[in-house]
């Protein structure tokens, strides 16, 4: 029988991750704050929670995807949340990405609170990936869980990795933003500087494929910003300066130095007080134009 689903948080990647999770047969339960957000799903087979006390009834598993860690933190703590009226054996599986020391916190007040087991799952690939079903995704939690989720995490992506302990995922997450912010910095002063020198930017991605400069960030990127194509926003400026935001924390409590990971954040931050926080990273592009 398949695990009952209840899915928080329809947003750029929660969308297509549901509608995947449909599609292959799953049962699946979906609570938005904006309630609009759970039509589409609802039309396509999801059951829609009136509440996430009704999201939290009776789930095998409880995914959630949303913004930030206070937004975790609510859903799962607040008033009313999943910790009051999920049922004991169930398993929390945290797609977003937040804070790795707060994940370690939540974790084990849930299971204190309401003896649910937590697994952070957070994803890389984007909209794209979610779509496809191509997401990479770095696990943190007990391997036996991280296990037995492989079966319905193989809907939504091409690979989860157990990192570790709770936490793992997480701190992972960051590593990868860590590389993924300089390099669509880099990519913005590349596109940018193309046109500057008079050489059509249109065509910089394709001749960089397959060699060392090539990445999917890039191939991605490049085409909206050298043609100036920023809709629909697949990829917000704010969702990586919060991902900055957690490397930054990660890296004091561990006295590591980023300087470029910092350098990055100070570049992305001007260009999100600039009026491009909710817009497209490939925005990025008129940062420097």
């Amino acid at each position: 029988m398949t695990p009952a689903i209840s899915f928080i948080g329809l947003g750029l990647m929660g969308q297509p991750m549901v509608k995947r999770l449909l599609a292959a047969g799953h049962r699946v339960r979906v609570w938005n704050r904006d309630p609009a957000k759970m039509q589409p799903l609802v039309a396509a087979g999801a059951q829609a929670a009136a509440s996430l006390t009704e999201a939290a009834h009776a789930a095998d598993v409880l995914m959630l995807c949303v913004s930030d860690t206070a937004a975790v933190e609510a859903v799962v703590f607040g008033e009313q949340g999943l910790a009051a009226h999920a049922q004991a054996g169930a398993v929390l599986v945290d797609f977003s990405s937040i804070d790795p020391a707060a994940t370690r916190d939540f974790a084990a007040r849930l299971a204190t609170e309401a003896g649910v087991r937590w697994v952070d799952m957070p994803v890389s690939g984007g909209v794209r990936g979610a779509e496809t079903g191509q997401l990479v995704m770095m696990a943190g939690g007990e391997a036996a869980d991280v296990d037995a989720l492989r079966p319905l995490l193989a809907v939504l992506g091409q690979r989860v990795t157990h990192m570790g302990t709770v936490g793992a995922g997480q701190v992972t997450k960051v590593c990868n933003q860590l590389i993924v912010a300089a390099n669509s910095v880099l990519i913005a002063e590349a596109i940018t500087l193309a046109e500057a020198a008079g050489v059509d930017a249109s065509r910089l991605a394709p001749a960089l494929a397959g060699g060392f400069a090539d990445s999917l960030p890039l191939q991605i990127l490049a085409p909206r910003m050298s043609a100036h194509s920023y809709t629909p926003v697949q990829w917000k400026v704010t969702t990586l300066l919060k991902d900055l935001g957690n490397a930054a924390r990660v890296a004091a409590a561990h006295q590591h130095p980023c300087p470029l990971a910092a350098l990055a954040e100070r570049q992305l931050q001007a260009h999100a007080e600039a009026g491009f926080a909710q817009q497209d990273l490939s925005t990025l592009a008129e940062h420097y134009r």
